[in-house]
């Protein structure tokens, strides 16, 4: 027999402090009406003082396993995408495993922005090979630490956040196929140079502002959306499926220019590609499981919905997974 993995729970957590346009005119050269022509975005939530990924990361966690009713005990392999650890080292899947009293393997995946998707890829893996029953898969970041807000091509950008999902063995396909890819050529478009053993935290560093996100926008932009169509029929071809099949594409929130252009390519209806990216702008990690907890809380996914989930990220790196949804709606409260 078979062994697939399905997703069982799932959860998100959002910082309580939301960034609007307007604060952002305040503090650099810009508009609202600059920002949303240019990203589609109104706001995005940032970390409190003293708040960490660890913090976002065990909250969106937790309430995945509520919602999967199982404890934390019952889970065999902890795997969290991020590109904003708390630290160096130990991993922030460590911290998480350490404040939820989990008892199994942890550690973090470094894609970026496809971080959840690398992430998810070897959850499946996992429980594919019988080496786990379990698994929970946790995109996050809390990129806003790294930002630079007198810098307006990444200040508005950005916003912090977590989700989470559990993978669980079973007989029915849920995760249907897992399509990566990278390209390392382009690793200076999109990257923080500071921190690491190639360029240390310095004084020097800090003075040049080298322990910053910068981006080549237009650049990224073109990256994007090739590699995400790209990706998104590599997936669909090892699931066997094509983009008609698809009830619900959920892309990397980084900007709304983005995502329509990528419905254009694929030719896909707009109704059936969610964006909630005005509300909670690039949550790097966190993105896609976000986007796809928003999707799920809100009623519109079923049973048996087939949905893809593909996003792109520094490295330069990509990714996507075709997924049929087995969880019952939610119950909505009175």
């Amino acid at each position: 027999m078979t062994t697939h993995a399905q997703i069982t729970g799932i959860g998100s957590y959002l910082p309580q402090r939301v960034l609007t346009n307007a604060e952002l005119e305040t503090l650099v050269d810009t508009s609202d009406e600059w920002i949303l022509s240019r990203t589609g975005i109104r706001e995005r939530r940032i970390v409190a003082e003293g708040q960490a990924t660890s913090d976002l990361a065990t909250a969106a966690l937790s309430t995945a396993i509520a919602s999967a009713g199982i404890g934390p005990g019952d889970i065999d392999l902890l795997v969290v995408g991020t590109s904003s650890p708390d630290m160096i080292f130990p991993s922030t899947a460590c911290i998480v495993q350490d404040l939820l009293g989990l008892a199994c393997p942890a550690y973090d995946v470094n894609a970026a922005c496809s971080g959840f998707i690398y992430a998810l890829h070897a959850g499946v893996t996992a429980i594919e090979s019988g080496r786990a029953k379990r698994a929970a898969i946790v995109g996050a970041d809390a990129l806003t630490r790294h930002i630079d807000f007198t810098d307006r091509t990444t200040c508005v950008l950005f916003g912090d956040g977590a989700g989470a999902v559990i993978l669980e063995a079973g007989e029915n396909a849920g995760v249907l196929g897992v399509a990566l890819g990278a390209d390392g050529s382009g690793g200076d478009l999109l990257k923080v140079q500071a921190g690491g053993s190639a360029h240390p935290m310095t004084h020097e560093a800090l003075d040049t502002r080298k322990n910053f996100v910068t981006m080549n926008g237009n650049e990224v932009f073109r990256f994007a959306v090739k590699a995400i169509p790209r990706a998104t029929m590599e997936a669909l071809e090892a699931s066997g499926l094509t983009v008609a099949d698809l009830d619900w594409l959920v892309p990397h929130q980084a900007n709304q220019r983005i995502i329509q252009t990528v419905e254009q390519r694929l030719g896909i209806p707009h109704d059936r590609v969610f964006s909630h990216v005005d509300r909670v702008g690039n949550t790097s990690a966190g993105s896609i499981p976000l986007a796809l907890d928003d999707l799920y809380t809100s009623g519109r996914l079923s049973p048996g919905n087939l949905v893809a989930l593909v996003g792109f990220g520094a490295g330069l790196t990509w990714g996507a997974a075709v997924i049929r949804w087995t969880m019952a709606r939610p119950i909505k409260e009175a």
